[in-house]
């Protein structure tokens, strides 16, 4: 699904399946909207200075006749509204927790003003004045959750989550660098770094040669993310005086056009590295490279924004998506995941996770929310039972307990006497509708938000606070980076697998696909490393904004340039035979071989932590068939995004008349990054092992019918390939003497990781004190 630009035209990269869609530009309607959500989100917690954006938000009004409000409108509009009029709305400046239920009631109402505005002049008038008085983080979510859901604003997007809020993803040392930057000062700090470096460079050899030793390991120790101290510089500004980290980017300084829309925006990028210590807070802050990955956990938050669990299924059409069941596998899919990368260091299964023993591993994010307050840590054996809240910790036991009961007896009478059979493998959409909390669940008494208070148990809070203090577990966007979050999900999934426990296992007959072999699949080489990318802060830029004629100028642009897990291109060469025409889905998945003792893993065993990688559609023809399939054609998988400034300025042209902007120029925000599809991996090659697997396609309606270059498809109940289970063949338990079928096949493979940075630990790099922009072609 992949589409890369080059030379600023869209020129599509994908394999015989999905289709190629016909490009569509954007009007000057669509291009005005656009720039109207790029701007009103710009230094999202400075006052807005956009004077026409001002006047429209200086009145705010509710009256029916604005909204279209459907049978089963909450009223959550109405007690947010008369919360404004009575002054008791969360001010600007708090700390806004998704989590709170206090806050989320507000948000709700929020929402809804933005959601059920009859127009977008209504819709704009609403934005402009919570832009203005609404509490900063609740705004966001609130105008993020309704660019989304809206079916007429299709097409429109908002920058990355990362881009609007920098301060949720990069360390606080970082962030106040930035919001210090002034250019007189960052002067200052390179003529002094340049001079320190230099003499340590060039004399500390010739008169402290124990110190140079002791800084060279100190180099070597951190060779995957202090990248800036085997050039030799320091932790300051430096401008960009060549091009942006990105993995494109030779493509775009190829194209005069790009080249002369961006060369007055000043560019500038600071390093950063991710939360850690010079001496590790625990082993697992070695994993703070994948926890703390920028698009990793921008993925969790974008798709809690897609099936938020208080947004009813039957209006916004999430029940069409199984979103239940679609909240297993994406939960399965992140921890088989994270459980790949701990098996790259050796680490073995993700910890169980237990209210009343302690909790070994502790977190610092070192984060620090938008108004200057830092995040709470957990250090190390932390107890909850001694410090938590009984009611929640008691509650959220119960929860589990109950859960489990329902699971065991094999069936639940609802309150309106429908009896759910638990025994049937489709009721895995009903226990995930449960473990969400969402409120499509059978039982809302019992399970509706019960996740909300969980996490308010795990932040120290409780229903009863407004103001409270920043803590990771409060926002979808910081939560994965504790690796408590492993093992609090960890048990919800266990329900899941206690339930497929009563599923008969799939026999050889459900599983053979009579005509059809996979003769073999040749898998080219698996390589990963640690690349360099620019992510776009500017907006945590403390500089006055320029306007010229009422225009705003983007003449500044802030980065922060970090390293980065990623794998080179990598591609399969299915060959499989057929005895007839007929139409097929195949899916790949990517699983471990050993555990981290180096002892084999039974397939019944070992079949939760497989990764879906691929699925597609396919028509084979009669005889052998041989194609090949890149992993940039992944189903589902994005590239990098253009950056907020670029986009800026792409829409800027296109309203000028200058240039005509693609709707598909930014990849969709619901794929999960392309280049974390591998772990690590080792030097000497970390074996692992690809299952394929073809079976007919049957869904009762044709596969690709949205476009899915710009468009999720978020409640159009087609956006999966088709109907069959997530995760088919794996998501029931695994009867070896049935599974093995012709039309599957098993291939061992090696991962291999490569130090790019190995040239420079012996100060072998000659341009020491200045960034290695030769770096970027030689990984």
């Amino acid at each position: 699904m992949k589409f890369a630009i080059v030379l600023l035209a869209i020129v599509g990269l994908v394999a015989a399946y999905p289709p190629k869609y016909e490009t569509k530009y954007a009007d000057k309607d669509f291009l005005a909207k656009q720039k109207f959500l790029f701007e009103i989100v710009y230094r999202v917690e400075d006052p807005l200075m956009f004077e026409e954006y001002i006047k429209l938000g200086k009145t705010f009004t509710y009256n029916k006749d604005d909204y279209m409000l459907p049978s089963t409108y909450s009223g959550y509009m109405e007690k947010y509204y008369n919360a404004y009029k009575y002054g008791v709305t969360l001010p600007k400046g708090e700390f806004y927790g998704a989590m709170m239920e206090l806050h989320f009631e507000q948000f709700y109402g929020l929402f809804d003003f933005f959601y059920y505005a009859k127009n977008w002049e209504v819709f704009m008038r609403n934005v402009c004045w919570a832009r203005m008085y609404a509490n900063e983080g609740m705004f966001v979510h609130a105008l993020t959750m309704a660019v989304i859901h809206r079916d007429d604003f299709e097409g429109l997007m908002l920058p990355a989550i990362y881009e609007i809020f920098p301060q949720y993803f990069f360390n606080s040392k970082f962030v106040y660098e930035a919001e210090k930057f002034d250019f007189d000062v960052w002067s200052k700090y390179i003529m002094y770094e340049k001079e320190y470096k230099d003499f340590m460079y060039k004399d500390y050899s010739k008169y402290f040669k124990e110190f140079d030793n002791y800084y060279y390991f100190y180099t070597k120790d951190f060779k995957m993310w202090q990248w800036w101290k085997l050039m030799g510089m320091g932790e300051h500004w430096y401008s960009e005086s060549h091009f942006m980290m990105r993995d494109n980017m030779y493509m775009f300084n190829k194209d005069s056009k790009y080249l002369d829309m961006i060369k007055d925006v000043k560019m500038f990028y600071m390093p950063v590295d991710y939360t850690r210590d010079v001496y590790f807070y625990n082993k697992e802050s070695e994993l703070s490279y994948f926890t703390e990955d920028v698009e990793w956990n921008a993925f969790w938050y974008y798709f809690n924004m897609d099936y938020a669990p208080y947004l009813d299924g039957e209006s916004f059409g999430l029940k069409k998506d199984r979103r239940g069941e679609y909240y297993f596998y994406v939960v399965r899919q992140l921890l088989a995941r994270y459980y790949m990368e701990r098996l790259s260091h050796g680490y073995g299964e993700i910890p169980e996770f237990s209210f009343f023993t302690e909790i070994e591993y502790g977190y610092d994010p070192q984060l620090i929310n938008y108004n200057g307050v830092g995040f709470s840590y957990r250090k190390n054996y932390y107890e909850y039972e001694t410090y938590g809240n009984f009611d929640y910790m008691y509650g959220i036991v119960n929860f589990f307990t109950r859960v489990e009961e329902i699971i065991t007896q094999g069936y639940f009478k609802t309150h309106d006497g429908k009896m759910i059979d638990l025994r049937k493998p489709e009721s895995i959409e009903y226990l995930g509708d449960i473990m969400q909390g969402n409120v499509d669940n059978y039982d809302k008494y019992f399970a509706t938000f019960w996740y909300m208070y969980a996490h308010m148990y795990f932040a120290h809070t409780d229903d009863t606070e407004f103001f409270v203090h920043p803590n990771i577990f409060l926002n979808y966007e910081t939560m994965m980076r504790d690796p408590m979050f492993y093992m609090i999900y960890k048990k919800i999934t266990d329900v899941f697998f206690e339930f497929y426990e009563y599923i008969d296992p799939y026999t050889h007959k459900d599983l053979y696909f009579p005509g059809v072999e996979i003769e073999d699949v040749k898998v080219s080489d698996l390589v990963t490393y640690f690349d360099l990318f620019d992510f776009d802060v500017t907006n945590l830029l403390n500089d006055k904004m320029t306007f010229v004629d009422g225009q705003f100028v983007w003449d500044k642009m802030l980065m922060g340039r970090q390293m980065r897990l990623n794998h080179k291109d990598f591609e399969f060469e299915y060959t499989i035979k057929s005895d007839k025409d007929q139409k097929v889905v195949v899916r790949a998945f990517l699983g471990p071989k050993f555990d981290e003792h180096g002892r084999m893993l039974s397939l019944k065993e070992n079949r939760e932590n497989f990764v879906e990688m691929d699925e597609f559609y396919y028509e084979l023809k009669a005889g052998v068939n041989t194609f090949k399939r890149s992993s940039k054609d992944f189903y589902w998988t994005t590239d990098d995004r253009t950056t907020y400034t670029e986009l800026y300025k792409f829409v800027m042209m296109a309203y000028e008349g200058k240039y005509e902007f693609p709707l598909d120029y930014s990849e969709p925000h619901c794929g999960f990054p392309d280049r974390l599809v591998l772990p690590r991996g080792w030097e000497k090659g970390m074996p692992m092992q690809f299952f394929f697997f073809v079976y007919p396609f049957t869904a009762s309606y044709e596969p690709y019918t949205f476009n899915y270059n710009y468009s999720c498809g978020i409640g159009s109940g087609v956006r999966h390939i088709d109907e069959m289970p997530f995760g088919y063949p794996f998501d029931r338990e695994i009867d070896e003497f049935e599974f093995f079928v012709p039309n599957m096949f098993f291939k061992d493979v090696k991962i291999y990781y490569k130090d790019t940075f190995e040239k420079y630990y012996g100060f072998k790099y000659d341009k020491f004190g200045h960034f290695d922009y030769s770096y970027y072609y030689n990984y």
